[in-house]
Protein backbone atom coordinates (compact mmCIF):
# COMPACT_ATOMS: atom_id res chain seq x y z
CA UNK A 1 0.00 0.00 0.00
CA UNK A 2 2.89 2.23 -0.53
CA UNK A 3 1.95 4.29 -3.75
CA UNK A 4 -1.83 4.86 -2.36
CA UNK A 5 -0.35 6.35 1.47
CA UNK A 6 2.06 8.50 -1.02
CA UNK A 7 -0.81 9.38 -3.25
CA UNK A 8 -2.55 10.67 0.04
CA UNK A 9 0.02 12.71 1.04
CA UNK A 10 -0.36 14.50 -2.24
CA UNK A 11 -3.89 15.24 -1.48
CA UNK A 12 -2.82 16.30 2.15
CA UNK A 13 -0.38 18.72 0.22
CA UNK A 14 -3.50 19.79 -2.40
CA UNK A 15 -5.18 20.62 0.97
CA UNK A 16 -2.56 22.57 2.77
CA UNK A 17 -1.95 24.91 -0.26
CA UNK A 18 -5.38 25.73 -0.14
CA UNK A 19 -5.02 27.80 3.35
CA UNK A 20 -2.26 29.56 1.54
CA UNK A 21 -4.26 30.26 -1.51
CA UNK A 22 -1.85 28.64 -3.97
CA UNK A 23 -2.10 26.29 -6.70
CA UNK A 24 -1.41 22.62 -6.10
CA UNK A 25 1.93 21.28 -7.59
CA UNK A 26 2.14 19.93 -10.45
CA UNK A 27 4.27 16.48 -10.75
CA UNK A 28 6.42 15.54 -13.49
CA UNK A 29 4.52 12.43 -13.97
CA UNK A 30 1.21 14.74 -14.08
CA UNK A 31 -0.36 14.97 -17.53
CA UNK A 32 -1.51 17.89 -19.11
CA UNK A 33 -4.84 16.75 -18.37
CA UNK A 34 -3.51 16.05 -14.16
CA UNK A 35 -2.13 19.69 -14.54
CA UNK A 36 -5.33 21.12 -15.35
CA UNK A 37 -7.62 18.99 -13.08
CA UNK A 38 -5.57 20.64 -10.61
CA UNK A 39 -6.26 23.92 -11.20
CA UNK A 40 -9.86 23.45 -11.81
CA UNK A 41 -10.11 22.07 -8.05
CA UNK A 42 -8.55 24.59 -6.81
CA UNK A 43 -10.48 27.56 -8.46
CA UNK A 44 -13.57 25.46 -7.19
CA UNK A 45 -11.55 25.85 -3.37
CA UNK A 46 -11.16 29.19 -3.73
CA UNK A 47 -14.90 30.56 -5.14
CA UNK A 48 -16.96 27.83 -3.21
CA UNK A 49 -19.98 26.98 -5.90
CA UNK A 50 -21.87 24.12 -4.75
CA UNK A 51 -22.24 20.89 -5.99
CA UNK A 52 -24.06 20.81 -8.85
CA UNK A 53 -22.10 23.57 -10.12
CA UNK A 54 -18.93 22.21 -9.66
CA UNK A 55 -19.88 18.91 -11.66
CA UNK A 56 -20.80 20.89 -14.54
CA UNK A 57 -17.43 23.25 -14.24
CA UNK A 58 -15.35 19.71 -14.25
CA UNK A 59 -17.54 18.45 -16.83
CA UNK A 60 -17.48 21.41 -19.15
CA UNK A 61 -13.50 21.91 -19.09
CA UNK A 62 -12.56 18.05 -19.22
CA UNK A 63 -15.42 18.26 -22.59
CA UNK A 64 -13.19 21.08 -23.52
CA UNK A 65 -10.12 19.14 -23.15
CA UNK A 66 -11.73 15.81 -24.73
CA UNK A 67 -12.81 17.87 -27.55
CA UNK A 68 -9.11 18.67 -28.35
CA UNK A 69 -7.84 15.85 -27.97
CA UNK A 70 -10.05 13.88 -30.39
CA UNK A 71 -8.89 16.51 -33.59
CA UNK A 72 -5.54 14.51 -32.81
CA UNK A 73 -7.35 11.34 -33.15
CA UNK A 74 -7.70 8.87 -36.22
CA UNK A 75 -11.18 7.54 -34.81
CA UNK A 76 -12.49 9.27 -31.80
CA UNK A 77 -15.00 12.58 -32.70
CA UNK A 78 -15.66 15.70 -30.61
CA UNK A 79 -18.61 16.82 -29.08
CA UNK A 80 -19.88 19.84 -30.69
CA UNK A 81 -17.99 19.87 -33.78
CA UNK A 82 -17.41 16.12 -34.18
CA UNK A 83 -15.03 14.97 -36.83
CA UNK A 84 -14.40 18.57 -38.68
CA UNK A 85 -11.24 19.60 -36.43
CA UNK A 86 -9.47 16.24 -37.28
CA UNK A 87 -5.76 17.18 -37.83
CA UNK A 88 -3.19 15.35 -40.85
CA UNK A 89 -1.12 12.54 -39.45
CA UNK A 90 1.76 14.74 -39.41
CA UNK A 91 0.06 16.92 -36.84
CA UNK A 92 -0.70 14.29 -34.82
CA UNK A 93 2.06 15.09 -32.39
CA UNK A 94 2.44 14.83 -28.46
CA UNK A 95 3.62 18.36 -28.67
CA UNK A 96 0.62 19.34 -30.33
CA UNK A 97 -2.05 17.21 -28.43
CA UNK A 98 -0.50 18.52 -25.51
CA UNK A 99 -0.89 22.37 -26.48
CA UNK A 100 -4.28 22.15 -28.13
CA UNK A 101 -6.14 20.36 -25.09
CA UNK A 102 -4.24 23.28 -22.54
CA UNK A 103 -5.20 26.07 -24.04
CA UNK A 104 -8.77 24.13 -24.33
CA UNK A 105 -8.39 23.94 -20.58
CA UNK A 106 -7.60 27.25 -20.69
CA UNK A 107 -10.35 28.69 -22.20
CA UNK A 108 -12.94 27.00 -20.43
CA UNK A 109 -11.82 27.45 -16.95
CA UNK A 110 -11.27 31.36 -17.22
CA UNK A 111 -15.06 31.29 -18.81
CA UNK A 112 -16.28 29.53 -15.95
CA UNK A 113 -13.62 30.97 -13.18
CA UNK A 114 -13.68 34.83 -14.15
CA UNK A 115 -11.93 36.02 -11.04
CA UNK A 116 -9.43 33.46 -11.13
CA UNK A 117 -7.62 34.02 -14.21
CA UNK A 118 -3.92 35.51 -13.14
CA UNK A 119 -3.93 31.59 -11.47
CA UNK A 120 -4.60 30.10 -15.28
CA UNK A 121 -2.50 32.24 -16.58
CA UNK A 122 0.37 31.19 -13.86
CA UNK A 123 -0.19 27.65 -15.17
CA UNK A 124 -0.01 28.50 -19.23
CA UNK A 125 3.46 30.44 -18.86
CA UNK A 126 4.42 27.25 -16.92
CA UNK A 127 3.60 25.12 -19.62
CA UNK A 128 5.28 27.24 -21.91
CA UNK A 129 2.37 29.08 -23.79
CA UNK A 130 1.11 32.27 -24.85
CA UNK A 131 -2.07 32.63 -22.43
CA UNK A 132 -3.03 35.82 -25.14
CA UNK A 133 -3.06 33.69 -28.28
CA UNK A 134 -6.59 33.71 -29.12
CA UNK A 135 -5.86 32.31 -32.71
CA UNK A 136 -9.14 30.20 -34.37
CA UNK A 137 -6.53 28.68 -37.03
CA UNK A 138 -7.58 25.46 -36.43
CA UNK A 139 -4.44 24.57 -38.66
CA UNK A 140 -2.42 25.46 -35.74
CA UNK A 141 -2.90 23.37 -31.77
CA UNK A 142 -3.64 26.84 -30.09
CA UNK A 143 -6.16 27.31 -32.93
CA UNK A 144 -7.89 23.97 -32.11
CA UNK A 145 -8.21 24.79 -28.90
CA UNK A 146 -9.71 27.86 -28.96
CA UNK A 147 -12.26 26.43 -31.63
CA UNK A 148 -13.08 22.93 -29.80
CA UNK A 149 -13.47 24.76 -26.25
CA UNK A 150 -15.60 27.64 -27.54
CA UNK A 151 -18.14 25.77 -29.08
CA UNK A 152 -18.26 23.70 -26.13
CA UNK A 153 -18.91 27.09 -24.31
CA UNK A 154 -21.21 28.16 -26.87
CA UNK A 155 -23.30 24.81 -26.19
CA UNK A 156 -23.12 24.97 -22.19
CA UNK A 157 -23.93 28.74 -21.97
CA UNK A 158 -27.58 28.12 -23.11
CA UNK A 159 -27.91 25.12 -21.30
CA UNK A 160 -30.31 26.13 -18.73
CA UNK A 161 -27.69 26.29 -15.96
CA UNK A 162 -27.99 30.08 -15.99
CA UNK A 163 -24.37 30.46 -15.88
CA UNK A 164 -23.96 33.73 -17.69
CA UNK A 165 -26.93 35.52 -15.12
CA UNK A 166 -29.03 35.95 -18.55
CA UNK A 167 -32.36 33.99 -17.62
CA UNK A 168 -32.29 35.67 -14.22
CA UNK A 169 -29.67 38.21 -12.45
CA UNK A 170 -26.95 36.58 -11.03
CA UNK A 171 -24.64 33.43 -12.11
CA UNK A 172 -26.43 30.19 -11.76
CA UNK A 173 -29.60 31.95 -10.00
CA UNK A 174 -32.84 30.32 -9.52
CA UNK A 175 -35.15 31.15 -12.70
CA UNK A 176 -38.10 29.06 -11.39
CA UNK A 177 -39.09 31.15 -8.67
CA UNK A 178 -38.91 28.37 -5.84
CA UNK A 179 -40.00 29.33 -2.70
CA UNK A 180 -39.88 26.81 1.03
CA UNK A 181 -43.39 26.09 2.84
CA UNK A 182 -41.34 26.69 5.43
CA UNK A 183 -39.04 29.08 7.18
CA UNK A 184 -36.29 28.70 10.17
CA UNK A 185 -38.80 28.99 13.21
CA UNK A 186 -41.37 26.73 11.86
CA UNK A 187 -42.20 23.51 10.26
CA UNK A 188 -45.41 24.38 8.49
CA UNK A 189 -45.21 20.85 6.58
CA UNK A 190 -43.08 18.27 7.85
CA UNK A 191 -42.76 16.56 4.58
CA UNK A 192 -40.47 19.33 3.04
CA UNK A 193 -37.34 21.24 3.44
CA UNK A 194 -36.72 23.01 6.09
CA UNK A 195 -33.51 26.29 5.25
CA UNK A 196 -31.85 26.71 8.82
CA UNK A 197 -30.46 29.65 10.48
CA UNK A 198 -26.41 28.70 11.18
CA UNK A 199 -23.50 30.28 12.08
CA UNK A 200 -21.13 32.04 9.72
CA UNK A 201 -18.25 31.35 11.15
CA UNK A 202 -17.82 35.36 12.58
CA UNK A 203 -20.09 35.54 14.89
CA UNK A 204 -23.27 36.28 12.97
CA UNK A 205 -25.63 33.56 11.20
CA UNK A 206 -26.97 33.76 7.93
CA UNK A 207 -30.61 31.45 6.79
CA UNK A 208 -29.90 28.87 4.10
CA UNK A 209 -31.28 28.88 0.31
CA UNK A 210 -31.72 25.73 -1.95
CA UNK A 211 -28.84 25.90 -3.92
CA UNK A 212 -29.55 25.70 -7.81
CA UNK A 213 -33.50 24.79 -7.37
CA UNK A 214 -33.54 24.95 -11.13
CA UNK A 215 -30.89 22.27 -12.12
CA UNK A 216 -33.43 19.78 -13.34
CA UNK A 217 -33.24 21.90 -16.64
CA UNK A 218 -30.00 21.50 -17.09
CA UNK A 219 -28.86 19.59 -20.38
CA UNK A 220 -27.80 16.44 -19.41
CA UNK A 221 -24.94 14.82 -21.09
CA UNK A 222 -26.69 11.24 -21.42
CA UNK A 223 -29.88 10.91 -19.75
CA UNK A 224 -32.69 10.94 -22.02
CA UNK A 225 -35.02 13.03 -18.82
CA UNK A 226 -33.77 13.93 -15.46
CA UNK A 227 -36.38 11.69 -13.93
CA UNK A 228 -34.87 8.33 -16.41
CA UNK A 229 -33.59 6.61 -13.37
CA UNK A 230 -36.58 7.86 -11.07
CA UNK A 231 -36.39 6.25 -7.10
CA UNK A 232 -39.00 5.10 -5.48
CA UNK A 233 -41.11 7.97 -3.23
CA UNK A 234 -39.66 8.62 0.12
CA UNK A 235 -42.26 8.27 3.35
CA UNK A 236 -44.45 11.20 3.71
CA UNK A 237 -46.18 12.22 7.15
CA UNK A 238 -48.71 11.25 7.93
CA UNK A 239 -49.68 8.55 5.27
CA UNK A 240 -46.24 6.84 5.60
CA UNK A 241 -46.32 7.60 9.34
CA UNK A 242 -44.55 4.68 10.88
CA UNK A 243 -41.64 4.91 8.44
CA UNK A 244 -41.13 7.71 8.50
CA UNK A 245 -40.46 8.07 12.21
CA UNK A 246 -38.67 4.59 11.71
CA UNK A 247 -36.27 6.25 9.48
CA UNK A 248 -35.89 9.46 11.80
CA UNK A 249 -35.00 6.98 14.81
CA UNK A 250 -32.47 5.40 12.56
CA UNK A 251 -30.78 8.42 12.59
CA UNK A 252 -30.38 8.78 15.74
CA UNK A 253 -29.37 5.38 17.07
CA UNK A 254 -26.59 6.59 14.33
CA UNK A 255 -26.09 9.24 16.66
CA UNK A 256 -25.98 7.79 20.17
CA UNK A 257 -23.56 4.86 18.94
CA UNK A 258 -21.22 7.26 17.02
CA UNK A 259 -17.85 5.71 17.10
CA UNK A 260 -14.51 7.49 16.05
CA UNK A 261 -14.35 5.64 12.66
CA UNK A 262 -17.68 6.29 11.86
CA UNK A 263 -16.94 10.35 12.59
CA UNK A 264 -13.93 10.09 11.05
CA UNK A 265 -15.65 8.66 8.01
CA UNK A 266 -18.55 11.64 8.40
CA UNK A 267 -16.11 14.22 8.62
CA UNK A 268 -13.85 12.64 5.54
CA UNK A 269 -16.37 12.63 2.96
CA UNK A 270 -18.53 15.70 4.56
CA UNK A 271 -16.91 17.79 1.47
CA UNK A 272 -18.26 21.68 2.98
CA UNK A 273 -17.54 24.58 1.85
CA UNK A 274 -13.55 25.54 0.78
CA UNK A 275 -13.67 22.02 -0.15
CA UNK A 276 -13.43 20.72 -3.93
CA UNK A 277 -16.90 19.06 -2.65
CA UNK A 278 -18.45 15.65 -3.73
CA UNK A 279 -17.90 15.73 -7.55
CA UNK A 280 -14.21 17.12 -6.88
CA UNK A 281 -13.53 14.55 -4.55
CA UNK A 282 -13.62 12.03 -7.10
CA UNK A 283 -12.19 13.84 -9.31
CA UNK A 284 -8.87 13.91 -7.03
CA UNK A 285 -9.69 9.72 -7.01
CA UNK A 286 -9.53 10.26 -10.71
CA UNK A 287 -5.99 11.93 -10.43
CA UNK A 288 -5.17 8.53 -8.12
CA UNK A 289 -6.06 6.47 -10.90
CA UNK A 290 -3.90 8.32 -12.93
CA UNK A 291 -1.08 8.02 -11.30
CA UNK A 292 -1.32 4.38 -10.04
CA UNK A 293 -2.37 3.41 -13.61
CA UNK A 294 0.68 5.53 -15.55
CA UNK A 295 -1.89 6.53 -17.84
CA UNK A 296 -0.86 8.10 -20.84
CA UNK A 297 -2.66 11.50 -22.47
CA UNK A 298 -5.44 9.73 -24.29
CA UNK A 299 -6.25 7.89 -21.61
CA UNK A 300 -6.86 10.76 -19.29
CA UNK A 301 -8.49 12.80 -21.69
CA UNK A 302 -10.92 10.03 -21.87
CA UNK A 303 -11.12 9.07 -18.37
CA UNK A 304 -11.92 12.41 -17.25
CA UNK A 305 -14.03 13.21 -19.80
CA UNK A 306 -16.33 10.05 -19.24
CA UNK A 307 -16.09 10.43 -15.40
CA UNK A 308 -17.30 13.98 -15.36
CA UNK A 309 -19.94 13.81 -17.60
CA UNK A 310 -21.47 11.05 -15.73
CA UNK A 311 -20.98 13.06 -12.60
CA UNK A 312 -22.81 16.24 -14.26
CA UNK A 313 -26.00 13.68 -15.13
CA UNK A 314 -25.62 12.84 -11.80
CA UNK A 315 -26.37 16.46 -10.71
CA UNK A 316 -29.01 16.75 -12.94
CA UNK A 317 -31.42 14.03 -11.68
CA UNK A 318 -30.48 14.48 -8.01
CA UNK A 319 -31.40 17.88 -7.93
CA UNK A 320 -34.69 17.41 -10.31
CA UNK A 321 -35.74 14.80 -7.46
CA UNK A 322 -34.72 17.13 -4.82
CA UNK A 323 -37.20 20.05 -6.51
CA UNK A 324 -39.61 17.60 -6.87
CA UNK A 325 -39.87 15.75 -3.60
CA UNK A 326 -38.67 19.14 -1.53
CA UNK A 327 -37.92 16.60 0.95
CA UNK A 328 -37.48 17.08 4.88
CA UNK A 329 -33.83 16.61 6.65
CA UNK A 330 -33.47 14.55 9.37
CA UNK A 331 -32.69 17.32 11.35
CA UNK A 332 -36.07 18.77 10.84
CA UNK A 333 -38.00 15.61 11.08
CA UNK A 334 -36.24 14.48 14.41
CA UNK A 335 -37.36 18.49 15.72
CA UNK A 336 -41.06 18.18 14.64
CA UNK A 337 -41.48 14.53 15.98
CA UNK A 338 -39.21 14.56 19.14
CA UNK A 339 -39.62 18.44 20.39
CA UNK A 340 -40.62 17.91 24.12
CA UNK A 341 -39.82 14.31 24.58
CA UNK A 342 -36.24 13.20 25.28
CA UNK A 343 -34.15 11.16 23.52
CA UNK A 344 -30.39 9.67 22.74
CA UNK A 345 -28.20 11.02 20.90
CA UNK A 346 -24.49 12.67 20.15
CA UNK A 347 -25.08 15.93 22.61
CA UNK A 348 -22.77 18.26 21.52
CA UNK A 349 -18.93 18.32 20.80
CA UNK A 350 -16.95 16.96 23.92
CA UNK A 351 -19.91 15.87 25.26
CA UNK A 352 -20.67 12.49 24.33
CA UNK A 353 -24.11 10.44 24.23
CA UNK A 354 -26.70 12.12 26.93
CA UNK A 355 -30.45 12.04 27.22
CA UNK A 356 -31.48 15.61 25.32
CA UNK A 357 -34.54 17.40 24.12
CA UNK A 358 -35.53 15.97 20.62
CA UNK A 359 -35.55 20.23 20.02
CA UNK A 360 -31.97 20.43 20.13
CA UNK A 361 -30.61 17.23 18.48
CA UNK A 362 -27.80 18.59 15.72
CA UNK A 363 -26.02 16.44 13.34
CA UNK A 364 -22.88 15.16 13.28
CA UNK A 365 -21.52 18.49 11.44
CA UNK A 366 -19.23 21.70 12.17
CA UNK A 367 -21.60 24.28 13.32
CA UNK A 368 -21.07 26.17 9.81
CA UNK A 369 -22.51 23.26 7.75
CA UNK A 370 -25.45 21.58 10.34
CA UNK A 371 -27.22 20.53 7.01
CA UNK A 372 -26.84 21.31 3.43
CA UNK A 373 -28.56 23.69 1.95
CA UNK A 374 -31.18 22.04 -0.01
CA UNK A 375 -33.64 19.16 0.60
CA UNK A 376 -32.63 15.61 1.30
CA UNK A 377 -34.17 13.27 -1.26
CA UNK A 378 -31.91 12.12 -2.88
CA UNK A 379 -28.64 12.40 -1.75
CA UNK A 380 -25.97 13.98 -3.90
CA UNK A 381 -23.20 11.96 -1.88
CA UNK A 382 -24.31 8.96 -2.80
CA UNK A 383 -25.53 9.39 -6.60
CA UNK A 384 -22.36 11.63 -7.42
CA UNK A 385 -20.00 8.44 -5.66
CA UNK A 386 -21.88 5.99 -7.86
CA UNK A 387 -21.36 7.67 -10.68
CA UNK A 388 -18.16 8.10 -10.75
CA UNK A 389 -17.03 4.46 -9.15
CA UNK A 390 -19.27 3.24 -12.32
CA UNK A 391 -17.32 4.67 -14.97
CA UNK A 392 -13.58 4.46 -13.04
CA UNK A 393 -14.42 0.63 -13.02
CA UNK A 394 -15.95 0.42 -16.78
CA UNK A 395 -12.79 2.34 -17.59
CA UNK A 396 -9.83 0.33 -15.90
CA UNK A 397 -11.71 -2.76 -16.80
CA UNK A 398 -11.91 -3.37 -12.49
CA UNK A 399 -13.36 -2.18 -9.70
CA UNK A 400 -9.99 -2.26 -7.71
CA UNK A 401 -9.31 0.74 -6.24
CA UNK A 402 -6.27 0.46 -3.48
CA UNK A 403 -6.47 4.29 -2.29
CA UNK A 404 -6.12 4.83 1.33
CA UNK A 405 -6.03 7.98 3.97
CA UNK A 406 -5.43 8.52 7.67
CA UNK A 407 -6.75 10.81 9.93
CA UNK A 408 -4.34 11.24 12.95
CA UNK A 409 -5.45 11.78 16.19
CA UNK A 410 -7.40 14.91 17.24
CA UNK A 411 -7.75 16.72 14.04
CA UNK A 412 -11.65 16.66 13.86
CA UNK A 413 -13.19 19.79 12.77
CA UNK A 414 -16.06 18.86 15.00
CA UNK A 415 -14.35 17.83 18.15
CA UNK A 416 -10.95 19.34 17.88
CA UNK A 417 -8.49 17.28 20.24
CA UNK A 418 -10.75 14.78 20.81
CA UNK A 419 -11.64 13.08 17.99
CA UNK A 420 -10.07 10.33 16.94
CA UNK A 421 -8.56 9.49 20.27
CA UNK A 422 -5.46 7.79 17.97
CA UNK A 423 -4.94 7.39 14.03
CA UNK A 424 -7.45 6.08 11.95
CA UNK A 425 -6.99 4.75 8.41
CA UNK A 426 -9.58 4.72 6.05
CA UNK A 427 -9.58 1.86 2.98
CA UNK A 428 -11.36 1.07 -0.09
CA UNK A 429 -10.17 -2.10 -1.58
CA UNK A 430 -12.39 -1.24 -4.81
CA UNK A 431 -14.52 2.27 -6.10
CA UNK A 432 -17.36 0.44 -4.79
CA UNK A 433 -16.47 0.27 -1.37
CA UNK A 434 -15.36 4.25 -1.53
CA UNK A 435 -19.04 5.02 -3.55
CA UNK A 436 -20.54 3.14 -0.50
CA UNK A 437 -18.58 4.98 2.01
CA UNK A 438 -19.51 8.08 1.00
CA UNK A 439 -22.77 7.23 0.77
CA UNK A 440 -23.33 5.74 4.36
CA UNK A 441 -20.64 8.93 5.87
CA UNK A 442 -24.15 10.95 5.29
CA UNK A 443 -26.37 8.63 7.77
CA UNK A 444 -23.53 8.62 10.29
CA UNK A 445 -23.54 11.92 9.96
CA UNK A 446 -27.03 12.50 10.49
CA UNK A 447 -27.87 14.28 7.10
CA UNK A 448 -29.33 11.51 5.33
CA UNK A 449 -32.22 9.05 5.46
CA UNK A 450 -31.30 5.37 4.80
CA UNK A 451 -33.66 5.89 1.49
CA UNK A 452 -31.78 9.00 0.46
CA UNK A 453 -28.67 7.06 0.63
CA UNK A 454 -29.51 3.45 -1.41
CA UNK A 455 -32.31 5.37 -3.87
CA UNK A 456 -29.11 7.28 -4.81
CA UNK A 457 -26.56 4.76 -5.31
CA UNK A 458 -28.69 2.24 -7.44
CA UNK A 459 -29.39 5.18 -9.53
CA UNK A 460 -26.07 6.69 -9.59
CA UNK A 461 -24.71 3.15 -10.82
CA UNK A 462 -27.19 3.29 -13.99
CA UNK A 463 -26.05 7.05 -14.49
CA UNK A 464 -22.97 6.20 -14.95
CA UNK A 465 -23.67 3.49 -17.39
CA UNK A 466 -24.66 4.90 -18.98
CA UNK A 467 -22.41 8.06 -19.56
CA UNK A 468 -19.73 5.66 -20.46
CA UNK A 469 -21.85 3.84 -22.92
CA UNK A 470 -22.45 7.36 -24.42
CA UNK A 471 -18.58 8.28 -23.98
CA UNK A 472 -17.95 4.60 -26.09
CA UNK A 473 -19.90 6.64 -29.13
CA UNK A 474 -17.56 9.80 -28.97
CA UNK A 475 -14.33 7.54 -28.30
CA UNK A 476 -15.15 4.91 -31.40
CA UNK A 477 -16.34 7.90 -33.64
CA UNK A 478 -20.10 6.27 -33.82
CA UNK A 479 -21.90 9.39 -31.98
CA UNK A 480 -25.18 10.30 -33.48
CA UNK A 481 -24.83 7.78 -36.47
CA UNK A 482 -27.15 4.90 -36.46
CA UNK A 483 -24.45 2.49 -34.53
CA UNK A 484 -24.53 4.80 -31.01
CA UNK A 485 -27.31 2.58 -29.16
CA UNK A 486 -25.89 4.90 -25.98
CA UNK A 487 -29.79 4.92 -25.32
CA UNK A 488 -31.49 1.61 -26.40
CA UNK A 489 -34.66 1.13 -24.15
CA UNK A 490 -34.30 -1.07 -21.13
CA UNK A 491 -31.15 0.43 -19.46
CA UNK A 492 -33.74 1.77 -16.29
CA UNK A 493 -34.36 -2.25 -15.83
CA UNK A 494 -31.13 -3.61 -16.09
CA UNK A 495 -29.55 -5.24 -12.75
CA UNK A 496 -26.62 -3.71 -11.67
CA UNK A 497 -23.41 -6.39 -10.86
CA UNK A 498 -23.22 -5.24 -7.27
CA UNK A 499 -25.71 -5.02 -4.49
CA UNK A 500 -25.87 -2.13 -2.60
CA UNK A 501 -24.86 -2.87 0.99
CA UNK A 502 -24.16 -1.02 4.05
Amino acid sequence: MEKPRFRVCLLTAALSLTAMGLLPIAHADDTVVVTWDKAALQAIRDTHPGPPIVARMLAVTHTCIYDAWAAYDSVAVGTRLGGTLRQPVSERTPANKQKAMSFAAYRALVDLFPTEVLKFNTVMTQLGYDSTDTSTNVSTPSGVGNVACQAVLDYRHQDGSNQLGDLHPGPYTDYTNYVSVNDPDHINDPNRWQPLRVSDGHGGFVIQKFITPHWGHVIPFALKQPDQFAPKDPNFYPKDAAQYLKQAQQVLDYSANLTDRQKVIAEYWADGPSSELPPGHWALFAEFVSGRDHHTLDQDAKMFFAMTNAVLDASVSSWHFKRVYDYVRPVSAIHFLFTGQQVQAWAGPGLGTRLIDGASWQPYQATTIVTPPFPEYVSGHSIFSGSAAKVLKLFTGSDRFGNSVTIQAGTSRVEPGLVPVSDITLQWRTFSDAAAEAGISRRYGGIHFIDGDIQSRKMGKKIGKQAWRKALTYFQGTAGTPLDDSNRPGLENEDDDRDDRD
